[in-house]
């Protein structure tokens, strides 16, 4: 029975209920801040690095059949085989090397910490990058190691090898292209951290479709080397699928942590079917590509404006005033990231996701208007 208003309830005394969680919940995990995502219905959506590119309708009716046929009473695959296969097929996954599925590769960079937390043990990576890495070293218990990058937002090699000889970390985490400066790490340079790194290295390439390198295809030429990808970026954002390539004998171990049925049965029907629409991916990261140039040129033209050149689909552009130009856009109904006050490094720094045509221009003419 629906009820029209809802049913007042006892309610325990909210000091009590305080006091329980703090004697209660880690003081660590306390201090924490949630993961903020902002609310974006009706808004030109240029915050969140997604492919703003819809699927075409022919393929979105293979996935709704796909989809159709899903027994959602019963649990999916739990190691997601079918799912493997399509991206062996798809990418250039070298073969005797091992997969391990995630939901999104927020789940496997999760799991991947949560593996490698033992006592005395570090995890370490540039920053500024990806919150999430801190964030679950912290929720793991295991000291996180800041290493700055480069006043231009490059990676600072000399100082990532001796953070590494000085800490021995058990986790090295490498976003190429990072996240949010959009820069990639140079191969060479890599190859130096994992031949230095006691540990795992993990070369997270969640935006390496927009750029042009990867180490995917020599995942088995070291012995410490992990490769994390998403099809969140190039336009499963809302299927959450995420993946880790490397040695099998590391994936048995973070397959030990991963939760059982991590990734949902409609997830599993649909992944195999766009990730055989290669083309239909293809055409719409290089659409992303040339409006990433055109953007940036755009952007760079206006007074005081620096942007800093990205491989990824997403621009980092330090303003004049980051927080009024946020605010100025968001009441246009333009929502893009600021990383003002987030980092030292990144003051009055906004993080503009590529649009379409359209909504970049949108993006511009609401510039020309504040600006």
């Amino acid at each position: 029975m629906n009820h029209a208003q809802p049913i007042p309830a006892p309610r325990a005394d909210e000091a009590e209920v305080a006091a329980r969680v703090a004697a209660t919940v880690r003081a660590d995990v306390r201090s924490l801040t949630a993961y903020h995502v902002p609310k974006a219905d009706g808004m030109v959506m240029l915050h969140a690095n997604e492919n703003p590119h819809p699927l075409p309708a022919a393929l979105r009716r293979t996935i709704a059949a796909a989809v159709a046929r899903v027994g959602l009473n019963r649990y999916p695959d739990g190691a997601g085989d079918a799912v493997k296969a399509a991206l062996a097929a798809a990418l250039p996954v070298p073969q005797g090397a091992a997969i391990v599925l995630g939901n999104g590769s927020d789940e496997l960079i999760q799991v991947l910490t949560t593996a490698v937390a033992r006592p005395g043990a570090a995890v370490l990576s540039p920053e500024p990058t990806f919150a999430m890495y801190r964030i679950y070293a912290r929720q793991s218990g295991v000291p996180y190691v800041a290493v700055p990058l480069r006043a231009d937002f490059a990676l600072d090699e000399d100082a990532m090898l001796a953070a590494i000889a000085r800490e021995r970390p058990a986790l090295v985490w490498l976003a190429s292209p990072n996240n949010p400066t959009g820069r990639r790490a140079g191969t060479a340079s890599i190859e130096r951290i994992l031949a230095a790194a006691p540990g795992v290295v993990v070369v997270d390439e969640a935006y390496a479709d927009f750029g042009d390198a990867s180490l995917l295809p020599r995942v088995l030429e070291f012995p410490n080397l992990v490769v994390l990808r998403t099809l969140s970026k190039v336009g499963l954002a809302g299927a959450r699928l995420g993946y880790a390539v490397a040695h099998p004998a590391w994936i048995a171990e973070f397959d030990k942590v991963r939760s059982p049925y991590n990734v949902n049965a409609l997830t599993q029907a649909v992944a195999p079917v766009v990730l055989a629409a290669a083309d239909v991916l293809s055409e719409q990261v290089a659409a992303i590509r040339a409006e990433r140039q055109a953007l940036a040129e755009a952007l760079a033209a206006r007074p005081g404006v620096t942007v800093v050149p990205s491989d990824a689909n997403f621009l980092l552009v330090r303003v004049p005033d980051a927080d009024a130009w946020f605010e100025r856009l968001k009441e246009r109904r333009i929502l893009v990231k600021n990383f003002n006050g987030s980092h030292r490094a990144l003051e009055n720094c906004l993080r503009i996701t590529v649009g379409t045509p359209a909504e970049n221009r949108a993006l511009l003419a609401a510039l020309d208007e504040t600006t």
